[in-house]
């Protein structure tokens, strides 16, 4: 029987499990998907070595980017942002290759495409990590010009929250937030943007999709913005990696 697998910590709040074990019995495919929720990225050798009929991994937080060093290649969207979040096993004889895809990139490009109007041109991206570096990629190919935002001051072209100001929100219609704030069980926190600057034309969307609508979505609701939970993202990149294990790399 063929496995699959989902490395992250924690894994709690997983989808992934679900989704293609579901998948696996409607379509009478012989196969299982396990969810390897592992405490260091070190972790990750002894997954590989002990399940031999591993053929796959999706990898999320915080294992994105720490996985990285473990490959043998990286298709090149996955090395233009530098973060991973599929994993396809090939197993020969003497030797495993191990090749990282990024789905997130196909997840949230058509998921928020039908959301786009003329009047979104400038976006924020929440947060700096793997899943942010993949929306701010995805963004810039839709044509949109990101800017990140943190907590910290890490580069010269990153906004920090404090810096927020009621010009800076009203020119950036988009904002996505690809932190884990407000994710279950912690649904009474949201990322601490201005929220009263928001209006009509802005579009709210947020990664996490548990809760179905986060705390985060429901402050742009009550300024009449669009807003947007991952639960689709999520689908789409669960068919992309289906597609990159085997062989379709897109």
């Amino acid at each position: 029987m063929e496995q699959y697998g989902l490395i992250g910590y924690p894994l709690r709040h997983s989808f992934s499990m679900g989704f293609f074990n579901d998948k696996f019995k409607s379509e009478n495919i012989d196969a299982r998907y396990i969810n390897f929720e592992i405490s260091t990225v070190k972790e990750f050798r002894n997954i590989i070595k002990e399940n031999p009929d591993l053929k796959g991994l999706n990898v999320t937080i915080p294992y994105k980017e720490q996985v990285i060093p473990y490959l043998n290649r990286l298709h090149e969207d996955a090395k233009q942002i530098g973060a991973v979040n599929v994993i396809k096993i090939e197993r020969g004889r003497k030797k495993i290759c191990l090749i990282g895809f990024n789905s997130d990139i196909v997840g949230f490009k058509e998921s928020i495409r039908a959301l786009l109007q003329p009047h979104h041109k400038l976006a924020l991206v929440l947060g700096t990590g793997g899943a942010a570096k993949a929306v701010f990629y995805s963004l810039k190919q839709l044509g949109l010009i990101p800017t990140y935002v943190s907590r910290r001051k890490k580069l010269r072209n990153i906004l920090t929250y404090k810096e927020l100001t009621a010009e800076i929100i009203s020119f950036h219609t988009i904002i996505v937030n690809c932190t884990p704030v407000g994710m279950y069980p912690l649904m009474d926190d949201c990322p601490k943007i201005p929220y009263e600057f928001l209006d009509d034309k802005h579009l709210l969307y947020d990664l996490l999709y548990n809760p179905d609508e986060t705390l985060f979505m429901k402050l742009g609701k009550e300024r009449n913005a669009t807003v947007k939970n991952g639960l689709e993202m999520l689908l789409l990149q669960a068919v992309a990696s289906w597609d990159f294990w085997h062989g379709n790399e897109q």
